[in-house]
C-alpha cells in the first residue's frame, strides 16, 4: 500500500489540485492527502467530511469516493493523531500502518 499521508505547503503557488482543477493557497496553507478505507456511500463521503472538517484550521475537504482519498486543506498540516481520530469517530479506518 501507498503511504498514509502526504502534506505539502504552497505559499502563494498555484499548484494543481484533483484532476483538472488549479486552486491558488494563501500563503501558509498546506494540503494533506490521505486515504481512507471502507466507505461505500455518499452518507460515507459527507461523515469523513464532517469529522475532519471540525479540525481547528482546516479549510476544505475533498472526499473522493471511489479511490478513497481524502484532500485536507488547513493552516497547518494536522496531527497525524487528529486525522485518524476524525476518521475513525466517522465510522472508518485510514488505510497502512497504524
Amino acid at each position: 500500500m501507498t503511504s498514509v499521508a502526504e502534506t505539502r505547503s504552497f505559499p502563494g503557488r498555484t499548484k494543481t489540485a484533483g484532476r483538472s482543477r488549479v486552486r491558488r493557497y494563501d500563503s501558509g496553507m498546506s494540503l494533506s492527502v490521505i486515504t481512507v478505507t471502507g466507505m461505500s456511500c455518499e452518507h460515507c463521503q459527507k461523515a469523513v467530511r464532517a469529522e475532519i472538517s471540525a479540525i481547528p484550521g482546516v479549510s476544505q475537504v475533498d472526499v473522493d469516493l471511489a479511490s478513497g482519498e481524502v484532500k485536507i486543506v488547513a493552516e497547518s498540516a494536522p496531527e497525524m493523531a487528529a486525522l485518524r481520530a476524525a476518521v475513525e469517530e466517522a465510522g472508518y479506518q485510514l488505510a497502512g500502518p497504524s
